[in-house]
């Protein structure tokens, strides 16, 4: 009976073993993640600075920044959806800065039955975020240039189509504003936190493993008395 009983035995010690060690992965990453979360909150939430003469994708992102300028009467609409809003369009625009330079300006969210105001005809301050989003994947369908409509936020893309540097700046409030578009400030939220749920499946695993693993054994000790 005992060596009919070894296999299973160390099957499931090693079943348990390997789910328990994911779960433990998973609480690893759910702490480097809570303290990488932690951190763009406090980065978000810095004081603004100038624009950087040469923005680093990377190094730059979600800057605060503030810059003083004018928004061009051309723009791009991003279909964007909003929970217990709906639909909408983010409106970008070029945004020609005091010393010389043009970026993207993404200045928020315009209902999608809403018409789209002209700029501010004098100078705007504005302060937001540096962001290079990643929106675009295989399934992103192509701008609809037709219907003056994109899908997602492709920053060199757009530059290309504004004529701007591949720059762009997120808005969280300028002055005067703009009342018709409500801004849509960078944050955390479109950052996933799956690592606690991740973990609690890998531990709720290894428990069902070793309860089948215990009755496997009863099994086999019942078939042989």
């Amino acid at each position: 009976m005992i060596k009919r009983m070894i296999f299973p035995l160390l099957l499931g010690l090693a079943g348990c073993a390997i789910l328990m060690s994911l779960g433990l992965w998973q609480v690893q990453r759910l702490d480097w993640k809570e303290t990488m979360l932690a951190e763009i909150d406090a980065r978000i939430a810095a004081a603004p600075v100038a624009v950087p003469a040469t923005p680093d994708p990377q190094a730059d992102r979600f800057l605060p920044v503030t810059a003083t300028g004018t928004i061009g009467a051309e723009r791009l609409r991003i279909l964007v959806s909003q929970k217990k809003i709906g639909a909408g369009y983010r409106i970008i625009s070029p945004f020609m800065t005091e010393d010389g330079r043009t970026i993207l300006l993404d200045r928020g969210i315009l209902p999608i039955q809403a018409e789209l105001p002209a700029p501010p005809a004098g100078p705007v301050t504005v302060q937001g975020n540096l962001h290079w989003p990643d929106e675009v994947d295989d399934y992103t369908p192509e701008p609809d240039l037709g219907r003056d409509i994109w899908f997602a936020r492709d920053v060199p893309r757009m530059a290309d189509a504004l004529g701007t540097e591949p720059v762009l700046l997120v808005l969280r409030a300028s002055e005067p504003a703009s009342p018709a578009i409500t801004p849509l400030p960078v944050s955390r939220a479109g950052i996933p936190n799956d690592h606690l749920s991740y973990a609690v499946t890998w531990f709720s695993l290894a428990v069902i493993w070793f309860g089948m693993t215990v009755f496997l054994l009863w099994r086999i000790r019942q078939r042989t008395v």
